[in-house]
């Protein structure tokens, strides 16, 4: 939890680690029905959604939705040009505190859409669930990575467990898609603490 905020990602993978292809969009191949039914499930539940700028999701709530678009453009907070329940925020000149309430926003989930650089801020601020769903037929040379800090052929994966998350079981939401919930490590307790 950050504050009232539980920080819960989502993300589709090829099987090499990418979100997108070489030319930095979604394809088809990762447009996978079983976690598309997932994802829109899931976002239903969100308080707000947060994503860069080529990152978002097409569901029919989406008009709805409370969002906040990640950008170096601006100093900290702006109206979205074209989107009423939108907001452009600046991590570096805005608090996620600030972003939120700037939406009407005071508490619940954020969920965190991507792409790889607003994934690896959300790293660093603390995920309570990041969702990761793999495509495993599918492979990507020279696409776009899920986190920034995989540039040097680190995997999702690694990069999870690295930060201190630990996957859950394995589920197949079909014959082309699984899901791992990833979630930070339980605190170990001292021994002479637990006394």
């Amino acid at each position: 939890m950050h504050g009232p905020f539980r920080i819960v990602a989502y993300a589709i993978a090829s099987a090499d680690g990418m979100i997108a292809d070489e030319t930095g969009s979604m394809p088809k191949s990762l447009n996978l029905q079983a976690d598309q039914d997932f994802f829109e499930k899931a976002l239903d539940h969100a308080a707000v959604v947060a994503h860069g700028r080529l990152s978002q999701e097409d569901q029919p709530n989406s008009p709805k939705r409370r969002r906040l678009v990640l950008t170096r453009k601006i100093a900290g907070l702006a109206p979205h040009p074209d989107n009423a329940n939108a907001r452009l925020w600046n991590p570096a000149g805005a608090s996620l505190e600030e972003a939120c309430a700037s939406v009407r926003c005071f508490s619940g989930a954020v969920a965190v859409l991507g792409g790889p650089h607003v994934y690896s801020l959300f790293l660093k601020i603390g995920y309570d669930d990041f969702y990761l769903s793999s495509a495993p037929k599918v492979k990507l040379p020279g696409g776009v990575p899920v986190f920034a800090e995989c540039r040097p052929g680190r995997t999702p994966d690694e990069v999870l467990a690295s930060t201190g998350h630990e996957p859950g079981p394995t589920q197949w939401l079909d014959d082309e898609v699984t899901l791992v919930e990833w979630r930070p490590r339980a605190l170990k307790v001292p021994r002479f603490l637990s006394a």
